[in-house]
């Protein structure tokens, strides 16, 4: 594992305007807001030369704790590399102001090499060459399936849905991608990939004492290194990120929840759709809803466009029984509101391209070695856990939300499984309220 700071620097357009650290200014602002002086009088007394001295004299003098001054310092970008997609998720989950992107595993290598060591994940040692093996068998079986697919969809052209007027290039890329996005149920989930994330000073000292305080020793390993590069950063107002015993103690029993729910649910058969919403547009009597929800709609000419009070104050829960990870890791990024997921495996999908019959003795190998570990009370089960594993997954938000959530995840380009479950969600949804049906837009997923 590699992390890396990243300094921002201002573009030459901005030669004219004033230099200021991420701390400096957050101290500026905090000045700011307990004066009437303007901001170029407040820049006026700091020394340039020696910023520190300004800085702590600034947040010595205004009566602010450290998380409110932590949000002003703009964002702070740090580079994860080798991290595996467990890490990668949990960041996610957790640092839910960050943006970020990781690496899509179109793009990262497929093969035992590019794991962490056992000992690094915290796998125990009398169970570490089972799990190497395991691993190396999940990614042979990645390969063959991705090799078979993608000759099926030069042998079978119409399978790919390869637009009319594409181009070769296209239809190469299309078609490799019909097969990657089916073969990677069998990708591990310790697989190492690479995370950016920007957020403030705030936000990192949460994530960081979130990671810090968590049971894997890869996240408190990853906690370290960050922190070591906050701090060329932001040196005042990350360096309260240790680990905090309130997050221990909900860490230990989500762990706990986990492996008891595990244990009971544990499974490599396909676990068939069940979709749950919850829609919520009850309001106070003294401050009702006037406005009709197609009225919050109509004027939008994308998804992107603004909403009305009708979905912005309308409360939305949508779950889903047997949520993939390889899904879980990207609906998992979508900021709003909360994601709940035991992160478990309930069952094991693979697209209908794909017989579980044929790699049923990699299936319960995989299973029984996460058995294993559970039932030794182990954290590290979840690097046992391939792609295809299916979990419960939650998110409540606000109507909005969800409404973007299912345009985007049903449209041009989404991955196919990410249309099923949205329009599963979303059926669901029109029940509640027919009345959005005619305004918003689900997508065919078209093009792969």
């Amino acid at each position: 594992m590699r992390i890396t700071g990243l300094a921002l620097v201002p573009p030459p357009t901005a030669a004219d305007l004033p230099r200021v650290s991420p701390e400096l200014l957050a101290s500026v602002l905090a000045r700011y807001s307990r004066s009437n002086e303007g901001i170029a009088a407040i820049m006026a007394k700091v020394d340039l030369a020696n910023p520190d001295a300004s800085i702590d004299r600034i947040l010595k003098f205004v009566d602010y704790g450290h998380a409110s001054i932590g949000g002003l310092t703009g964002g702070l970008a740090i580079a994860l590399d080798d991290v595996s997609m467990w890490l990668a998720y949990k960041l996610f989950e957790i640092a839910q102001m960050a943006d970020g992107q990781e690496s899509s595993t179109r793009y990262i290598t497929m093969d035992a090499a590019n794991l962490p060591t056992a000992e690094e994940i915290g796998i125990p040692a009398d169970l570490a060459p089972r799990w190497q093996a395991l691993m190396a068998k999940a990614f042979a079986a990645y390969n063959a399936e991705y090799a078979r697919l993608d000759a099926l969809g030069v042998a079978e052209p119409h399978r790919v849905r390869v637009p009319a007027d594409a181009k070769p290039a296209v239809v190469t890329r299309i078609r490799k991608n019909y097969a990657l996005d089916r073969a990677r149920y069998f990708i591990p989930l310790a697989t190492r990939t690479n995370v950016g994330l920007v957020q403030t000073s705030r936000m990192w000292a949460s994530t960081v004492k979130h990671l810090d305080s968590l049971p894997h020793p890869e996240a408190r390993a990853a906690a370290a290194l960050i922190r070591a590069e906050l701090v060329k950063l932001s040196p005042r107002l990350t360096r309260h990120s240790t680990a905090e015993a309130s997050y221990q103690a909900q860490a230990q029993q989500e762990l706990a929840t986990s492996l008891r729910m595990g244990l009971a649910r544990l499974s490599t058969a396909p676990l068939a759709d069940e979709v749950w919403v919850n829609v919520d547009r009850s309001a106070p009597p003294f401050l009702c809803e006037e406005q009709p929800v197609g009225e919050a709609l109509r004027h939008r000419t994308n998804r992107y466009g603004y909403q009305g009070t009708a979905t912005r104050r309308m409360r939305v829960g949508f779950a889903w029984n047997n949520m993939a990870v390889a899904e879980l890791r990207d609906l998992n990024r979508h900021r709003t509101g909360h994601r709940y997921t035991p992160l478990i495996q309930a069952g094991f999908y693979l697209p209908a391209e794909i017989t579980h019959a044929a790699h049923q003795e990699l299936l319960d190998e995989q299973a029984a070695l996460t058995r294993e570990l559970m039932e030794r009370g182990s954290a590290a089960y979840v690097y046992t856990l391939l792609l295809g594993a299916q979990t419960p997954f939650e998110h409540s938000t606000h109507g909005d939300k969800f409404i973007y959530e299912a345009e985007l995840r049903t449209g041009m380009g989404a991955h196919y499984r990410y249309a099923e479950h949205l329009s599963a969600a979303l059926r669901e949804f029109f029940n509640q309220v027919p009345e959005a049906r005619q305004w918003v837009v689900e997508g065919t997923a078209e093009p792969e």
